[in-house]
């Protein structure tokens, strides 16, 4: 049984960043805020839900302009706004309904339909999600609720990796009733939830439960089971990585922007398609560009790296690997190393052999071969052999590389004299 904090310390009106003066009551805090406080789970940024009984959106912009805190309006017709302040968000709502039991009753499950007056301190649970906090467990208040707002299937899973809690047996039975209704929200909401499942080191058991629910067939088609396997093994085999090399695993969890997803969880992704429809899923899910790109690439320079595992790579070979997998190196050697073994090709400590010297010269950026610097520019041929600009020049540059690395010229001049032999 779960242990809970019925004090709601990190609610307490002294450690909120801002006073209470400015949320008169009747205001209460509602939703993950309060299931996060009574569990103890609270991050460095705090992020506070609450509902009043009017004036939402007026009582959000006078604690922004006292505070001079961000001001957002959420949903003008459903009266909902964010202040935001440096240490985290305070979503103001209108209350659903005519008074707060009737707001929690069109929530979405009972850990999530519990009240808490900071004013006086004192908790409200209509619908004894306490009882399922220390149960553990997530059980939908009604199918209708499901019904009004089908993401919610999805995050009845998301949720129960997050806090790695059950779901109850009527509850997933309705899950799996209403999941053909998933195909009709919107891509970026997916996606939203997708990426939580992608993120989270113990989310895999849980996508393996919405596989076997057939919660995925509509977004992720080639999603099978036999992809969960593969999963586990990425999130071992990049543990192992990270431990022999510290930059790799820096480079594992490097993301693009705050809504992407980082190497890891890309490599992942790539996990749940196919290369032929990579680009339809992920484009139906509105990843962004170069997201899509990098699961194309992986897809595409994975069957090198897998080669590796019986031939190895001569210079000229891994200098166009490089050129052409970028930053999408270590993504491709994670998947690579995770399917080998998951395929019994290679067992993971062989198959991480095989790869090391990639990942080396890929993290050493004085390395040639990955790291090439040019000894002579397109310019320099130009005008030191009359030449004229057009494909001819970059041909000869990357014969001017290739012969770099291979250490048949080193210096400027030897690369003019070389270009000047293949003319």
């Amino acid at each position: 049984m779960t242990t809970l904090d019925f004090t709601v310390a990190a609610l307490a009106p002294e450690r909120l960043p801002f006073s209470l003066e400015w949320l008169p009551p009747p205001a209460y805090f509602v939703g993950g805020t309060v299931r996060d406080a009574l569990l103890q789970r609270q991050g460095e940024r705090f992020d506070v839900d609450c509902v009043v009984d009017s004036g939402a959106i007026t009582k959000a912009r006078a604690l922004a302009d006292h505070y001079q805190a961000g001001f957002v309006v959420l949903d003008r017709d459903r009266q909902i706004a964010r202040v935001v302040f440096d240490q985290g968000t305070v979503d103001i709502a209108q209350m659903v309904g005519e008074h707060l039991e009737a707001d929690l009753n069109r929530r979405d499950f009972t850990i999530n339909a519990i009240a808490y007056d900071p004013h006086h301190q004192t908790l409200f649970d209509p619908l004894n999600g306490i009882e399922d906090l220390q149960a553990g467990l997530i059980q939908m208040i009604t199918k209708g609720n499901l019904q009004d707002d089908p993401l919610r299937i999805l995050r009845a899973y998301r949720q129960g990796a997050q806090l790695q809690f059950s779901l109850q047996p009527k509850t997933r039975k309705a899950l799996r009733k209403l999941a053909p209704l998933l195909k009709t929200v919107a891509g970026e909401r997916v996606r939203t939830e997708l990426n939580y499942l992608l993120m989270l080191p113990q989310a895999t058991p849980w996508l393996a439960l919405a596989i076997e629910d057939q919660i995925w067939q509509d977004w992720l088609p080639d999603f099978t089971p036999d992809a969960i396997p593969q999963l586990e093994q990425i999130d071992q085999v990049a543990w192992l990585l990270s431990k022999i090399w510290d930059g790799f695993g820096t480079q594992l969890a490097q993301v693009a922007s705050p809504q992407a997803l980082s190497a890891l969880g890309l490599a992942k992704l790539a996990s749940l398609v196919t290369a032929s429809r990579a680009g339809a899923t992920l484009n139906a899910l509105k990843y962004s560009r170069a997201e899509v790109q990098a699961v194309q690439r992986a897809w595409q320079y994975l069957p090198q790296v897998l080669g590796l595992m019986e031939q190895e790579m001569g210079l000229e070979e891994q200098y166009f690997f490089f050129q052409g997998v970028g930053d999408g190196l270590p993504m491709v050697v994670v998947l690579a190393v995770a399917m080998a073994a998951h395929q019994d090709i290679l067992r993971e400590t062989r198959a991480v052999g095989v790869v090391a010297p990639l990942v080396n010269a890929y993290l050493d950026p004085q390395n040639p071969v990955a790291h090439p610097t040019p000894l002579v520019s397109g310019t320099d041929l130009i005008n030191q052999l009359n030449l004229t600009p057009s494909p001819q020049i970059g041909a000869l540059l990357t014969q001017i590389q290739l012969a770099h690395i291979q250490g048949q010229i080193h210096t400027p001049a030897e690369a003019i004299a070389f270009a000047k032999t293949q003319l």
